[in-house]
């Protein structure tokens, strides 16, 4: 399945769990969020490049891993 989102036609809402230094920026499309559909999410260092799809579960487990520091590279 391929998605196509409109950088001109979307808003883009940082995570509060984003560091202020500019780095580990996450980013996604509320506005794009369909009942049963998925969550785009993309770096927010690099908007015109690759976006991921998640499925709402997936989006929900990965917010979870945020806030928990599942996914803390240190």
């Amino acid at each position: 399945m391929s998605v196509t989102i409109d950088p001109r036609h979307t808003q883009w809402v940082k995570s509060t769990y984003s560091g202020g230094n500019g780095g580990q920026c996450v980013e996604w499309a509320p506005g794009r969020v369909r009942a049963g559909g998925v969550v785009p999410v993309r770096d927010s260092k690099n908007p015109r490049g690759p976006h991921l799809h998640l499925a709402l579960a997936g989006w929900t487990d990965f917010v979870t891993a945020l806030r928990d520091g599942d996914l803390d590279p240190g």
